[in-house]
């Protein structure tokens, strides 16, 4: 595989990207969002906020970006961008779409579900610490976070904290073919 630097008509910092409906939408400070139907040419299109945009992503028919102060945006084709409530105010830092929700994690431990994007219900995660990455594999979703936190869930409405053998924060956790990788400060990984 070779790499080339591609430009992004930004000088902004991008945080996440995601894949839909035959277009890429990247997402990054200060409300960026771009869009793209081929990886090498993109367009700026317009938020309407004006706070960090962290993460993206793409399910059932609709893209839909989360951000600081429980921003959350959706569109279905990654032009055009409707702003919808969260019912948090917490930085949004990570979202998933998968088993038929969209699960977006942040700030003091906040979960939040949706069947459809656009309304959203909050969930107890039973911890105050930052909640940083999501996803879902072997029936279960996975949120991962601040001071080594690991938490799971089978419906996406009840969550166990689980114990992990690491104290740093943990940032992304990712599933395919059976193993669940987490990753982290000071170079962690865990399976």
């Amino acid at each position: 595989i070779s790499w080339s630097p591609k430009n992004s008509g930004t000088t902004k910092r991008l945080y996440g990207v995601t894949f839909g409906n035959n277009t890429f939408v990247a997402v990054g400070e200060s409300g960026t969002l771009l869009s793209s139907e081929d990886g090498s040419y993109w367009t700026s299109r317009t938020s309407g906020i004006t706070q960090y945009i962290l993460q993206a992503t793409y399910g059932n028919g609709i893209f839909v970006v989360v951000g600081n102060s429980g921003k959350i945006l959706t569109s279905t084709d990654g032009i055009s961008w409707t702003s919808t409530t969260s019912g948090t105010t917490s930085h949004l830092q990570g979202v998933t779409y998968e088993a038929g929700k969209f699960i977006a994690v942040g700030q003091s431990g906040r979960i939040i579900t949706s069947t459809d994007g656009i309304s959203w219900t909050l969930r107890t995660s039973g911890i105050s610490t930052y909640l940083f990455g999501v996803t879902y594999g072997n029936n279960n979703y996975v949120t991962v976070g601040a001071s080594g936190k690991i938490l799971t869930s089978q419906d996406g409405t009840s969550w166990t904290t689980r114990t992990s053998s690491t104290s740093n924060n943990l940032y992304d956790v990712s599933f395919y073919n059976n193993i669940v990788l987490v990753i982290g400060n000071s170079g962690s990984f865990m399976t």
